[in-house]
């Protein structure tokens, strides 16, 4: 699984319970925290 930072302007993703979480709570969860990108 690749962990993206939350710099990103996608939406952030809980890597353990798939529900969109905040910015904040990605910044301060890298770990368990993916960043949805758009589609090129």
């Amino acid at each position: 699984m690749t962990v993206a930072k939350s710099s990103g302007s996608g939406k952030a993703r809980s890597a353990i319970t798939g529900r969109y979480v905040t910015k904040k709570h990605a910044a301060s969860h890298p770990k368990t925290t993916v960043v949805e990108g758009k589609k090129k």
